[in-house]
């Protein structure tokens, strides 16, 4: 095999490192400059007035940035027309929340879940749910219509979190020989399941539950995600009036 000439292999690496610190460094300095105070960009959008417009978000908190015509200075806020109108509002609903939905949804996919309906089910609604909730233990009683007639399957997502046994018992509800059985019956009890030791990687599965809800930056249980008519995320903290359920189930109580 012929070896590149010791000058030539040397330009090439030069080119290489030259193209990935350009690729790293596309964007205007200004713009530039609040990435390396921790923005992402998520996208670029045309804007008026001569100004060039980027989707951002920081700690995920959506903002619009506008670069100047020359350049040289970049503007963070609401951007508004002569009528009031928020030019904004759209480029970050197409290129922030469009994403972190999606984002959301497969970290929730991604999560250690009990099965609860009917798997063919074409709804699907993620729950946070603490073994020691008593309004998980309500949600649950309110959704029996859909779920039993197959019209939605739950997937409570076991967190430990309200009470010093809730991991224990989020774990032996993940490790039961039927977790969906073992559910029911706890949340139709009154003491509940008792809480037991569980492998390592059952005990592991809860504390990436509990990662996810607080990453997530949830406070309270149950949150329930669900997509509604338009495809678009939805959340709702505790148990719902009967109004909000029906929007969640997809359709009337059955």
């Amino acid at each position: 095999m012929r070896s590149l000439p010791l000058s030539l292999t040397a330009g090439l690496v030069t080119l290489s490192l030259t193209s990935a610190l350009a690729a790293e460094e596309h964007w205007p300095a200004p713009v530039q400059a609040l990435v390396d105070q921790g923005l992402k960009i998520h996208g670029e959008f045309a804007a008026p007035g001569g100004l060039s417009g980027y989707a951002a978000s920081h700690r995920g908190r959506e903002m619009a940035v506008y670069l100047t015509p020359d350049g040289d200075h970049a503007v963070v806020g609401t951007l508004l027309d002569a009528e009031g109108n928020d030019l904004s509002a759209a480029p970050l609903d197409e290129h922030v929340r469009s994403g972190q939905e999606a984002e959301v949804w497969q970290q929730l996919e991604e999560s250690h879940w009990i099965q609860d309906g009917d798997p063919q089910a074409e709804r699907v609604i993620y729950t946070f749910t603490d073994p020691n909730c008593p309004y998980c233990a309500r949600f649950h009683e309110q959704s029996r219509s859909w779920v039993e007639a197959g019209e939605v399957q739950l997937r409570h997502i076991m967190v430990g979190i309200l009470k010093s046994d809730s991991p224990a018992k989020a774990a032996a509800l993940l490790g039961a020989e039927e977790p969906a059985a073992a559910l029911q019956a706890h949340q139709a009890s009154d003491s509940g399941i008792a809480a037991s030791a569980q492998s390592r990687e059952i005990e592991e599965q809860v504390y990436a539950n509990n990662q996810l809800f607080e990453g997530l930056g949830l406070m309270a249980t149950p949150t329930t995600y669900y997509r509604n008519e338009a495809g678009r995320l939805e959340k709702v903290e505790g148990a719902p009036e009967e109004a909000r359920l029906e929007a969640m189930m997809g359709s009337p109580r059955p």
